[in-house]
């Protein structure tokens, strides 16, 4: 057997056949090159083949596979950020900002793995919690990408207090406000208009989502800080979410605390790619994909 991770978890987005084919192959490939391949439940499923919860492999494997998109590889980071194990995302959904490859150079990618030819970045995580008005851990969860606190579907502004360490930042009348780390300054706080920082840095950028003050600009803030967000009035009800896939509601006198995880992330990225690269061809940038060729 060649390389290192002998004990290889699967994670992919149930009800698409791209990631039952991919599966496939990816469990032959391993198998044949002995490693011990074990897939995740709901994928197992699909495949009528024995599968593990996501949290035993977690406890498990040496690296995790995702199959799918950024959201897949998003659920997977939440559960083994504890453990230090490295995540290798190939992207079978549409913009795929996160993963390493693309389904057509899976075959490729698990060449480049069995032959030890990656990297493993290591991201900065955030743990989120609610407090209720007595100061009581009632949620916890630990997000790659970003925390928000929004009115949900609420046609009317949010006041919300934000500090960091205890020192007011300032009250937001917005939308909401999103808490991201370098890795999720590309995803819904770049959509808010915050910046776009490097994902290895190790910063906290606090964004509001639709400010009704033009002065209200997204503040970088040093990964050491706790930020706490508070809802000084609006609707009765705001919601959490975390990584837009989980959250809770949040309610008047409840505290949302945010700080840096103890555990980052390790994403596998191979040599030869970059995070500018990425953006030139995810986002489009440096100009027009049909005249410039990028995809």
């Amino acid at each position: 057997m060649r390389g290192g991770a002998r004990r290889v978890a699967v994670l992919g987005h149930v009800g698409r056949p791209a990631v039952r084919r991919a599966a496939r192959r990816v469990r032959a490939t391993l198998a044949r090159q002995g490693r011990e391949v074990r897939l995740d439940e709901r994928v197992a499923a699909e495949l009528d083949l024995p599968g593990w919860p996501l949290e035993q492999l977690a406890r498990w494997c040496q690296i995790l596979l995702t199959l799918g998109g950024d959201g897949t590889l998003l659920r997977g980071a939440r559960v083994i950020s504890p453990h230090a194990v490295p995540i290798l995302g190939v992207n079978l959904g549409r913009l795929g900002f996160l993963t390493c490859c693309n389904a057509d150079q899976l075959s490729n990618a698990l060449m480049r793995f069995a032959r030890r030819d990656y990297l493993a970045e290591s991201r900065m995580a955030l743990q989120a919690r609610v407090l209720n008005s007595r100061g009581v851990e009632r949620k916890q969860w630990i997000a790659l990408n970003d925390v928000v606190l929004h009115k949900g579907g609420f046609a009317r502004v949010v006041r919300l207090h934000v500090a960091a360490n205890g020192e007011t930042i300032a009250t937001y009348a917005a939308d909401g406000v999103v808490l991201c780390t370098p890795t999720g300054s590309t995803a819904y706080s770049l959509s808010a208009g915050g910046p776009v920082v490097f994902p290895t840095l190790e910063t906290i950028v606090v964004t509001p989502v639709s400010a009704h003050t033009l002065a209200i600009r997204p503040v970088i803030l040093p990964s050491s800080v706790e930020v706490t967000l508070q809802a000084e009035d609006g609707p009765e009800e705001l919601l959490v979410t975390v990584d837009g896939q989980v959250g809770t509601t949040f309610a008047a006198g409840e505290t949302l605390s945010v700080r840096r995880a103890e555990g980052g992330v390790l994403i596998i990225r191979f040599p030869g790619t970059n995070f500018f690269t990425t953006l030139r061809q995810k986002l489009g940038w440096g100009g027009l994909v049909d005249r410039d060729g990028l995809s």
